[in-house]
């Protein structure tokens, strides 16, 4: 990272790597820094002890969501619809039976994607010049040099640059020093716009059958009662990898990860019957670490200033971007609104560029 880089993204989840993607289609020179071990941001598939994938992050999306299609056509991954056929669970209150009801299949399901969510983060991931990714590089502060940008990571190292952008967390951008300052009005919006799944705790199970289809479950759990709040049918494509996903009650990033572990098996036991007592894996993860959230927020109501126009000016001279999902009109948050963004941002510098 020695020369001077004509683009630098700072992130490699889905909207940073779509962007870097793109630009690769069109020949244009980039790098990658992700603060963080792995690329995915809030994409994380894991495998279970028995190889099934296993969603900790974002897992489904629609006809609706048009550009994630596209991409997900053009990188030749497959999609399938999320299963839902059987008895569906709503537990109102502990000491009281869930009541038990019957949904119809979706005419236009929510899909999930063949071999787990991951698939697309290293299929991009597999399509981008790998030395022009750098993981565990956290950006500390950013400087308009003439009409550069000169970055520094929290090493002490400096990396100049033409363009910056940002695919992190909008609430984030707060935590980077920038000179001159970012514009008042900018500043103020930042620390309180909701990152979508910040602060949520998303589960996973594995199990060596699919026991409750057996018994006409469709695996999808709401609760009011116990620890588990969403729950669903996580088996895979082939239909030969078996398992729940869901979230948890917000108020359980209390607890140890075995005592939430004890407490959602509890509750399926109770619900579902002692076979779900024996899961072959146990993952849950709540999202609330150094690489999505920032300080205590305020939200008044989901998508809180979500694809505020703020978000979609240049700053820095026209140097500076943001681009996390965030900052998307439609489907903010979403890993839709990921590609809208990392879109959005390429037609830009494209014109710089060309």
């Amino acid at each position: 990272m020695n020369e001077k880089q004509r683009i630098v993204i700072i992130e490699g989840g889905l909207s940073g790597l779509t962007l870097a993607y793109l630009l690769t289609k069109r020949n244009i020179d980039f790098i990658i820094l992700e603060a963080s071990s792995r690329l995915g941001g809030r994409i994380q598939t894991v495998t279970g002890t028995l190889q099934t994938p296993l969603e900790l992050g974002a897992t489904w999306f629609s006809d609706l969501h048009s550009n994630l299609l596209f991409l997900i056509n053009e990188l030749g991954l497959r999609k399938y619809p999320q299963f839902s056929k059987g008895l569906t669970l709503f537990q109102t209150k502990s000491f009281e039976q869930p009541q038990k009801f019957y949904i119809p299949e979706a005419e236009k399901p929510s899909y999930r994607l063949t071999g787990g969510t991951q698939m697309l983060i290293d299929t991009l991931g597999a399509k981008l010049p790998q030395d022009r990714i750098f993981l565990n590089c956290k950006i500390r502060s950013i400087k308009q040099t003439g009409e550069g940008m000169m970055l520094e990571n929290d090493m002490g190292k400096e990396i100049e640059a033409d363009k910056v952008i940002l695919c992190i967390p909008p609430q984030l951008v707060s935590n980077i020093m920038f000179s001159p300052l970012l514009p008042e009005e900018l500043t103020a919006l930042l620390p309180n716009l909701q990152t979508w799944m910040a602060g949520s705790i998303k589960f996973t199970l594995e199990y060596d059958q699919p026991f409750w289809r057996n018994q006409g479950y469709s695996g999808m759990l709401y609760s009011h009662a116990g620890i588990i709040t969403e729950m669903y049918d996580h088996t895979n494509f082939e239909e030969d990898r078996f398992g729940f996903t869901g979230f948890l009650n917000t108020g359980a990033s209390a607890y140890m990860p075995k005592v939430r572990k004890g407490l959602v098996l509890q509750q399926l036991g109770e619900l579902i019957g002692k076979k779900a007592l024996t899961p072959t894996a146990y993952f849950d993860k709540v999202w609330s670490d150094e690489f999505i959230l920032t300080g205590n927020l305020t939200i008044q109501r989901p998508h809180q200033d979500n694809g505020h126009p703020l978000l979609h000016h240049s700053y820095m001279k026209g140097n500076l971007y943001l681009a996390a999902s965030e900052t998307a009109t439609q489907y903010p948050g979403y890993m839709e609104g990921a590609v809208i963004a990392a879109r959005s941002v390429s037609e830009k510098l494209i014109e710089f560029i060309t």
